[in-house]
């Protein structure tokens, strides 16, 4: 990772995350950068082989996920910008409530991997509590599909631990605390990912006039 990027996820980390009297700001400046510089990895080949970044999680972490995917869409900081392929897998009511009806809440994510998921894209799991099951599912047809898996979650990781490639835990196990510190490092990752070069050159690309 450049310098200059991982100056700003330190600088970030340590005048943040260290507000929080509810979280170990140690672990949190020691291992979040690591878990973002991976997870930026990750993205940034995605895109560069043509793939998609897919979202999902429940409650406010289904706030998150389509937040994000709108971001990387709509071009975070400049609308001028060509939009990064980026799903959030909480948005479709009608299969939703569908498939939740019918058949089981529990797969909503897994079944909507199936359909829309491709080997080399990248899904990133949203879990303060890493226990969900409906996301538990998706990490799992995550993998069986050749999908890496970026998971978000608190300070227990649940049964989340050693279910992705990249695990970004924030060390702390008050809910409000841990969803405030996700929405940071998701917004450091889109930031980021528009300054990462890729053949569809991002950080200066335009959209035609």
């Amino acid at each position: 990772m450049e310098a200059s990027k991982a100056n700003l996820i330190n600088s970030l980390s340590l005048i943040v995350f260290g507000l929080w009297g509810y979280i170990d700001s140690s672990s949190m400046t020691a291992l979040i950068p690591v878990g973002i510089g991976l997870t930026l990895g990750a993205l940034t080949n995605g895109i560069k082989n043509g793939n998609k970044i897919l979202w999902c999680g429940n409650g406010g972490s289904a706030a998150d996920a389509q937040h994000m995917a709108a971001e990387l869409m709509g071009g975070l900081r400049s609308h001028k910008r060509k939009p990064i392929a980026s799903i959030a897998l909480t948005t479709d009511t009608s299969f939703i409530t569908a498939w939740a009806n019918d058949i089981s809440y529990h797969q909503i994510f897994s079944r909507q991997i199936e359909g829309l998921g491709s080997h080399g894209d990248v899904l990133i799991a949203i879990s303060t509590s890493g226990n969900s099951k409906n996301i538990l599912n998706a990490l799992e047809t995550a993998k069986e599909s050749g999908i890496q898996s970026i998971i978000l979650t608190g300070g227990s990781q649940g049964k989340m631990k050693n279910k992705g490639d990249v695990l970004i835990s924030v060390p702390s196990d008050d809910t409000q605390r841990i969803q405030e510190c996700h929405l940071l490092i998701e917004h450091i990752l889109c930031c980021l990912l528009y300054t990462s070069p890729s053949p569809r050159d991002l950080s200066t690309s335009r959209m035609p006039s």
